[in-house]
């Protein structure tokens, strides 16, 4: 049965962020991208307005690709590129927050969870991409980073590098109810949001340590190009951003501006604990130089080395833990936070 424009542009406006519109189309892949990202962040709903009906046209010319499938390579997509990078960065931060404790989370959960963020992007529309050669990209990535949050980086760029170049059409298959539809649906979204419920309702206290870090590290990869995380800092500031365009200037002082204040000091305050207590492991004082620091490091690598305390084994273990990890926290290039406030007060 043909689509309908106008159905779909109420179901765009009805359920648009949960993909409701995308369901209808027959487009899953799009539809679970979008109850995953509510559309997006609510920017790529929008966007879609001036390309529901082209959609539309795709829906209504699948029967016909079915009897005879498309043939090629489709054309290169620096915006599916782009959004593959995003949508997988996004991915491995939702692991990070909620599987980190896992063990051998590093060379199995990350890049499985970022692998799978890039080819759901992959897999919108009328086109897809290999299963094998994206995730297997994935995993040979991870070991060079392991132990980092910043992996996610490099992973996200290696695997949206293989898929796009394993693109392809998708092959033609027969056309199933929307119940089985409806339930590999929930399944995909029970297994990405399952984590991160049990995270936030179970262990709601590590959970906030976890989702501190991850802002923090995340924050901190954009240290190194002041432009880039001065954008990035827009993009986190943009709901305040729309608050203001909604309601008017609310003023410094407005509860939601001091809620997503409160956010940013969280994160810092956290990442300024870590550092603090990174000082004590290394036996330094805080403004220690990175002469002094990897100097520190390395005899005490020596004293609590394993195979150096044979008898005190498990002490020595623990101890050669806490000083690496010491280490590679006073170690990360650290971004000046007198410029956050400046930006956050010219917003105001």
């Amino acid at each position: 049965m043909a689509k309908g424009l106008l159905v779909t542009y109420v179901l765009w406006v009805i359920g648009g962020p949960a993909g409701l519109h995308h369901l209808y189309l027959g487009r899953d892949s799009h539809a679970l991208l979008w109850m995953l990202t509510l559309g997006g962040g609510g920017l790529g709903w929008l966007w879609e307005f001036w390309k529901l009906p082209s959609f539309v046209a795709q829906a209504n010319r699948a029967q016909e690709w079915k009897q005879s499938p498309r043939e090629g390579i489709p054309p290169l997509s620096p915006i599916r590129f782009t959004a593959q990078m995003i949508v997988g960065i996004y991915f491995g931060l939702m692991a990070l927050i909620s599987l980190s404790s896992m063990a051998n989370f590093y060379i199995v959960g990350l890049p499985l969870a970022v692998g799978l963020g890039v080819l759901l992007v992959a897999a919108v529309g009328n086109q897809t991409s290999d299963f094998k050669n994206t995730l297997g990209v994935a995993f040979l990535t991870s070991p060079i980073f392991y132990g980092r949050p910043i992996a996610i980086l490099p992973i996200s760029l290696a695997a949206s590098i293989t898929a796009q170049k394993h693109r392809r059409y998708k092959a033609s298959v027969e056309s199933e109810t929307l119940s089985v539809r409806l339930y590999r649906l929930g399944l995909a979204y029970l297994a990405f949001t399952g984590p991160l419920a049990y995270s936030a309702l179970c262990n709601t206290a590590a959970t906030l340590s976890y989702v501190a870090e991850t802002l923090g590290s995340f924050l901190s990869w954009f240290s190194f190009f002041p432009l880039l995380g001065h954008l990035m800092e827009s993009v986190l500031l943009l709901p305040y951003r729309i608050w203001c365009l909604l309601v008017g200037d609310p003023g410094f002082n407005s509860s939601y501006f001091q809620e997503w204040e409160k956010l940013y000091e969280f994160v810092h305050s956290f990442q300024d604990e870590k550092r603090q207590l990174a000082y004590q492991v290394l036996g330094l004082s805080e403004g220690a130089t990175n002469e002094e620091i990897h100097r520190s490091y390395r005899e005490l690598v020596k004293v609590w080395h394993p195979d150096h305390n044979q008898h005190q084994t498990e002490e020595a273990q623990r101890h050669f833990l806490e000083i690496q990890a010491a280490y590679e926290v006073l170690s990360q290039h650290r971004k000046p936070r007198a410029s956050r406030r400046i930006s956050l007060e010219k917003e105001t």
